[in-house]
């Protein structure tokens, strides 16, 4: 039973690989559990391994997983949850459908310079992509397109965890999805 008479939400974490989506997701997630509320975490390593397992890295391949992502996240949301969701979702368009799709969306942009993103890989991800092991590679042989208007901005390479979490805690207070 939720301690809170709260109204569903999907925040929808999107950034280079190793720029600090999930450890913000991650974060969020627990205070927002500790504190009572209903909250589900949706993020590309969880969903491959069931929902999505079926697909590859294909730009078809990831819109059908962003499809069907944003699909979950609009029935937990309309069921008054906060998800959270933490994909590279690298192209505007697919960002503007799940936007759609959902309804009530949040998009924050973990901008993070693509140097950082790479000491930070500790899947050692950019290192194969950049030797030809992975192709299509967000970063390296693919393209991210970075939101023209996203509803928050995170600079992981300038600001802590904690202070990051807090801005979005901030943002959602503003915006009436918190008390």
């Amino acid at each position: 039973m939720c301690e809170h008479d709260q109204k569903g939400v999907t925040l929808w974490f999107t950034g280079l690989p190793s720029s600090g989506k999930s450890a913000i997701a991650d974060r969020l997630y627990e205070f927002l559990k500790d504190r009572g509320y209903r909250a589900e975490r949706l993020d590309g390593d969880i969903v491959r391994q069931d929902l999505t397992r079926d697909l590859g890295f294909s730009r078809a391949d990831r819109e059908e997983n962003i499809r069907r992502v944003a699909f979950v996240a609009k029935l937990l949301t309309r069921n008054e949850i906060f998800v959270l969701c933490s994909f590279v979702s690298p192209y505007r368009e697919m960002r503007d459908r799940a936007r759609r799709t959902v309804g009530s969306f949040l998009e924050v942009y973990v901008k993070c310079p693509l140097e950082v993103c790479i000491e930070r890989d500790v899947k050692g991800m950019y290192g194969k992509a950049r030797a030809g092991e992975i192709k299509g590679f967000t970063g390296v042989s693919d393209p991210y397109e970075e939101p023209l208007r996203p509803d928050l901005v995170l600079e992981t390479d300038k600001e802590p965890l904690d202070r990051s979490v807090d801005r979005v805690l901030s943002r959602m207070k503003e915006l009436g999805f918190l008390e």
